[in-house]
């Protein structure tokens, strides 16, 4: 390293975020930059560690103090060959990763890890901005094609390196335009979609095919991908959402969180005008049903839409703002977490369990709730209710962020009659390879609904076997 001892001489400094009162008004992003000079200052605080657990941590292996030590050094162009060397996307992850590397860098043992997330995301904009990032198509063709079919952020890293590997690769996408998840379920104040855009043509001038609104499955058939193409790979995430099966739960004014949130995101694009949002917040007292990133995005974005009032209710007990020693670094930390749509202004409700919905009979007036208390048992947690605790909390509009269940089965699954492991989700050898040869799957379809992160590292790795099997034919 450059400088082993920075981290003795240099205090942690974020970018920082937009003014609260300035920020709810639009759906800019919200993340602040800070300047190369503070960037490069923030590189040298990483330690060279004897184990470097950050990268232990990286579900994509990101060469972590290699790249820090570059960008204290100056060289922003080796930083970011290093960092694109294990990840496709790192103006995604930079933006919207959970940074788990952050939590097991050595210095949070003092609660004062390395920006490692932000220097990421200042690397590759700089990149794109210094014009270090240029189409680089292959030079040779192997005369292989492959399917892609879902092009969330799985399905873009598998399309990306297939592509780079001389391999004719075809993404095909079911909704307006490609990005998956990227595009529709994260709202534009954490992710730009300019960002996800200007990755993609990048990606066609580099020779990706790619269809857009076509549902396989649907719009065409699987088995005519299945024929036509050396491989197949599925990404079509974990679209099946959970759902709360409680009286009333089919009155107006109750949506899936996606539903929402997709909503919104197309009309920033100019997909769908102001005036024909179904699915508005404006004047009402929003209820979100779950407390994990998905209902942070609903609350952001119903602060944005000038909601009444906005709840979030979670039916797990509130975690602890410091570690227990049940949870030791340098594992993901099981605490409190405060996003910034927090800080921008809702009520949030722990230990709520949800009985039913109340209304006229057709239009939703409120949630019936009721507190619950947990207790370990036979080595698991059991849920109980409070004795008296019944109320009902006013909403003119709940949202549904209750997690996803599986992928959806109707349609290319059910056709192309793919063996499905006891959670619903495809079911994968060690390679990758579902119960039809050369049919492959990757990310959510897979694991479930987890992170993006986590997707692309399943992508890279579909991309790795797929390649392999091609050129065994």
């Amino acid at each position: 390293m450059a400088d082993i001892t920075g981290f003795l001489k240099i205090k942690r400094k974020e970018a920082g975020n937009r003014p609260i009162h300035e920020r709810i008004c639009d759906f800019s992003e919200v993340e602040q930059v800070l300047n190369s000079e503070d960037r490069m200052l923030q590189a040298s605080r990483c330690m060279d560690c004897g184990i470097p657990f950050c990268h232990w941590s990286c579900p994509v292996d990101n060469l972590i103090p290699e790249w820090n030590d570059l960008l204290f050094s100056g060289d922003w162009r080796g930083a970011y060959e290093r960092l694109s060397a294990t990840n496709n996307f790192p103006e995604f992850t930079g933006r919207i990763c959970p940074a788990s590397c952050e939590f097991a860098c050595v210095l949070n043992i003092n609660q004062e890890p390395v920006t490692i997330r932000e220097n990421e995301v200042a690397i590759t904009e700089k990149a794109f901005n210094e014009g270090y990032i240029k189409p680089v198509p292959p030079k040779k063709r192997t005369g292989k094609s492959v399917a892609i079919i879902g092009s969330g952020p799985a399905g873009m890293a598998a399309a990306d390196l297939l592509n780079k590997a001389g391999h004719l690769v075809t993404l095909y996408e079911k909704d307006e335009k490609a990005g998956g998840l990227l595009r529709y379920g994260i709202p534009d104040f954490k992710l730009s979609k300019a960002t996800i855009d200007r990755r993609l043509d990048l990606m066609l001038k580099e020779g990706l095919i790619i269809r857009t609104g076509v549902a396989v499955g649907k719009d065409i058939p699987a088995r005519e991908l299945t024929d036509k193409f050396d491989a197949v790979c599925i990404a079509i995430g974990a679209g099946h959402p959970c759902r709360l099966n409680v009286e009333g739960s089919e009155f107006e004014g109750i949506y899936p969180a996606m539903d929402f949130l997709a909503t919104q995101n197309r009309i920033n694009a100019g997909q769908i005008s102001l005036a024909n949002n179904p699915v508005n917040a404006e004047g009402k007292k929003v209820l979100v049903i779950g407390g994990g990133d998905t209902g942070s995005d609903c609350v952001g974005t119903a602060i944005r839409q000038k909601a009444l009032s906005v709840t979030q209710i979670e039916i797990l007990p509130k975690p602890p703002e410091i570690r227990g020693e049940n949870n030791p670094w340098p594992y993901w930390p099981k605490i409190l977490k405060t996003t910034t749509s927090h800080e921008e202004g809702c009520e949030r409700l722990w230990n709520i369990s949800t009985i039913r919905f109340v209304g006229d009979g057709r239009i939703t007036r409120g949630a019936e709730v009721e507190e619950v208390s947990w207790e370990f048992a036979d080595g698991k947690q059991i849920m109980k209710p409070v004795p008296g605790s019944r109320r009902v909390i006013e909403t003119d509009l709940v949202l549904l962020a209750l997690g996803f269940e599986h992928p959806v089965l109707e349609g290319l699954l059910s056709e192309l009659g793919l063996e499905l492991s006891t959670r619903k989700n495809i079911k994968v050898n060690d390679t990758l390879s579902t119960s039809i040869p050369k049919v492959f799957a990757a990310g959510d379809s897979v694991n479930g609904a987890s992170l993006v992160v986590n997707a692309i590292a399943s992508g890279r790795k579909a991309a790795r076997e797929i390649d392999r099997y091609l050129r065994s034919l």
